[in-house]
């Protein structure tokens, strides 16, 4: 059996979600291999006509035995229409086959009750005559006091004949003479025909949140106090779940096992895709999402979620996944690397703020290229101390740390290529003035990553020299649009 088929999880579970400031909601989960699916109960139509959920408009007629055969909960005193909360098997309303557990009554017999209290559509209905014609549409997100049971101790009225009040948190049974022994035959002769649509209540996708790079979390944000039984899934491109709500801490376990080892399963396959390009002991060992306490214990958000990746010895820290095309949904941002190898990320209001802050990284690199003229960085070549000098006027040095005796020299243009393994070396390729030929140098540094950035803040700098334009010109900037149309600049200080 394939490892990867056999470590898939999928499964499917009713849950509450909490969203916002609602009160929670039923919603089913279906996880997949790669995806998350949130879905939600509605009434649709599916006789051939266009996809779509709405007002219905139900016809039924009053049995003598039975009544409609539904029970009814809620009312404007809780700000909410009145709502099918039970439907009697081999009933009218049932059998009907367009009234659901869920329906809001909006009308009854063109007489407009949303806003109506419970005794009033209780009334309503009782003095409705033997046909009735409901308008209803489907509650998807109905309080939770409609789920709860039928309670006998409270003041309902179990039948239309009873003269005791009726409560909005109880089943208001409308039933007439109903006895759960009598065997009367019905008649569908009486039914209305039926207009050619048929509604069935269905699972509908509310929410996807695919799975690769996301992360999931038990608790309260930046904190550590952990939710009862619910958790939350974050996917990488910011879309919550939502809180969900399981039935018990075991459901709670379950769900969360699962997710985790698809999103594991997932992280494992980006993680070999992206090791083809490197040498062994370059190559990532496992990245994924962590959250990290804050050093100082007075702030508010204890933990913020980190995106950690193990490569070779190193150990990497983002506030987001790496190499992914857009952090965000903001469109004109730039990014920041420090000497030390340190990504900031920031977002500006307008595309003339992100030209101002590109024209002033580029002056300012000029300017203190300028004031310091030369750095030297210690380096070995063949296991013998050396020191490497870029120099503003002179380009390339490398000589001898302990004689000082020059090895090598070459100018800013001769150099023609480099590469690195990422970790320490780095190989240059120069041309000779005389002969034309490629010079290969290679050298080792402890810091090969400063190197780097002061060699591209001297090769801004020399362009800027030779061409004054340089300084603030947009033709020479580094910024460029994705294929969302989000502005981005990236530069090293």
């Amino acid at each position: 059996m394939d490892f990867r088929t056999a470590c898939e999880e999928t499964k499917t579970g009713v849950c509450l979600l909490q969203d916002g400031n609602q009160e929670p909601f039923k919603v089913r989960l279906h996880l997949a291999k790669d995806i998350l699916m949130i879905q939600e109960q509605d009434v649709i139509c599916v006789s051939g006509e266009p996809f779509y959920s709405g007002e219905r408009t139900v016809t039924i007629r009053r049995q003598t035995v039975g009544g409609f055969g539904l029970s009814i909960k809620g009312g404007a005193e809780h700000n909410i229409p009145v709502v099918i909360s039970k439907i009697s098997k081999e009933q009218r309303a049932e059998l009907s086959g367009l009234l659901f557990i869920g329906d809001a009554i909006l009308q009854i017999n063109g007489i407009n009750v949303r806003k109506c209290r419970h005794e009033e559509v209780v009334q309503v209905l009782r003095n409705a005559g033997e046909e009735v014609t409901l308008t209803v549409s489907f509650l998807k997100r109905a309080p939770a006091f409609l789920k709860l049971p039928l309670n006998e101790d409270c003041a309902c009225a179990p039948s239309d004949q009873s003269s005791g009040t009726s409560s909005p948190l109880c089943d208001s049974g409308l039933h007439l003479n109903y006895h759960p022994n009598n065997t009367d035959t019905l008649s569908c002769s009486s039914w209305p025909a039926s207009p050619g649509l048929r509604w069935e209540k269905r699972w509908c996708d509310l929410r996807l949140i695919p799975l690769l790079h996301s992360r999931f979390s038990q608790y309260l944000p930046g904190s550590d106090l952990c939710r009862q039984n619910a958790f939350q899934v974050i996917a990488v491109d910011g879309v919550c779940s939502g809180i969900i709500q399981c039935l018990s801490a075991e459901d709670c376990i379950d769900w969360l096992q699962a997710i985790a080892s698809n999103i594991s399963n997932l992280t494992k396959h980006n993680i070999k895709k992206i090791n083809r390009n490197f040498p062994v002991n370059q190559q990532i060992v496992y990245m994924g999402w962590t959250e990290e306490r804050e050093q100082d214990s007075l702030q508010d958000r204890m933990y913020t979620p980190k995106f950690l990746a193990l490569r070779g010895s190193s150990l990497y820290k983002f506030i987001a996944p790496p190499d992914s095309d857009l952090l965000d949904r903001r469109k004109h941002c730039f990014s920041v690397q420090s000497e030390s190898g340190e990504d900031l990320y920031f977002s500006v209001e307008l595309e003339s703020d992100l030209t101002l802050w590109e024209k002033a990284f580029q002056t300012a690199t000029f300017l203190e290229v300028e004031r310091i003229q030369c750095k030297t960085y210690a380096c070995v070549l063949e296991s013998h101390l050396m020191g490497l000098t870029i120099d503003f006027s002179m380009g390339f040095v490398c000589f001898d740390a302990a004689t000082k005796a020059v090895l090598w020299r070459y100018k800013f243009s001769q150099l023609k290529g480099s590469s690195d393994d990422g970790k320490s070396k780095i190989k240059f390729l120069f041309q000779n003035q005389d002969t034309k030929q490629i010079e290969a140098k290679e050298l080792e540094f402890s810091n090969l990553f400063a190197v780097l950035h002061c060699i591209h803040s001297f090769f801004a700098a020399k362009v800027a020299c030779l061409d004054p334009l340089y300084v603030g010109s947009q033709a020479t900037a580094s910024a460029a649009p994705t294929t969302s149309g989000t502005s981005k600049l990236k530069y090293t200080t």
